[in-house]
């Protein structure tokens, strides 16, 4: 598992730094387009919280226009996106600075997508297991529906990352995660830029018993 670990950090080094490298004239010309567009900053960044919850600051390509005085803070995504996010995001081009993060060891090229920090308090147990590896560029929740699926759903099939993931299962990330940005898959949730916001899992309703008394709501003592 050591073995492993290390080789996994080895591939992200040396697999981020060729990628940086060969699409440095892809992110030149992105960054110039995002300028011309919006103006600065180029950048978007963020804290996000990393393996184990540790923050770090995420970079990507910024695709939004900044929130204006007056305005709401949590207004549509979908209307501050402008043309050139728009094919950035669809194109998932506005990901490639996360390959900094990728040789800075904050992330991985493979492992769950690293959320908002905010939702730390809202995973249930078997939720906030996502944050036992790194998170990931791409990773099994997005060649396997991204946001076209649930929140439950995403989490689920990071959770099963986390309990089944091997070099050969990053193997096959990587290659799928290939064919899904050709085909422009799940990238949005309908009616928003990306996804609605995770507001957590509702718990399943508590039983009653023939009385109709919730086994939550039983004296102490019983």
């Amino acid at each position: 598992m050591a073995f492993e670990k290390t080789v996994k950090r080895a591939i992200d080094l040396v697999g981020g730094s060729v990628a940086l490298f060969l699409a440095a004239p892809v992110m030149t010309v992105s960054a110039v387009g995002i300028y011309l567009s919006m103006g600065a900053p180029i950048l978007f960044r963020q804290v996000r919280p990393g393996r184990n919850g540790e923050s770090f600051e995420l970079v990507k390509f910024r695709t939004m226009l900044p929130v204006q005085p007056g305005e709401d803070e949590l207004a549509n995504d979908a209307v501050r996106i402008t043309s050139v996010g728009r094919f950035l995001r669809v194109t998932s081009l506005d990901e490639l600075p996360t390959l900094f993060n990728v040789v800075r060891g904050d992330m991985s090229l493979v492992g769950p997508r690293p959320l908002l920090v905010r939702y730390l308090e809202r995973y249930s147990p078997r939720q906030g297991r996502r944050h036992e590896v790194r998170p990931g560029v791409t990773g099994w929740a997005q060649v396997n529906g991204r946001n076209s699926l649930s929140w439950e759903e995403k989490l689920e099939l990071d959770v099963w990352y986390v309990e089944n993931h091997t070099l050969l299962v990053d193997a096959k990330i990587l290659a799928k995660t290939v064919g899904k940005v050709l085909a422009r898959d799940g990238i949005s949730a309908e009616g928003v830029a990306t996804m609605t916001e995770f507001m957590g899992t509702p718990e399943p309703a508590a039983a009653t018993d023939a009385a109709g008394q919730s086994e939550r709501d039983e004296p102490e003592g019983s």
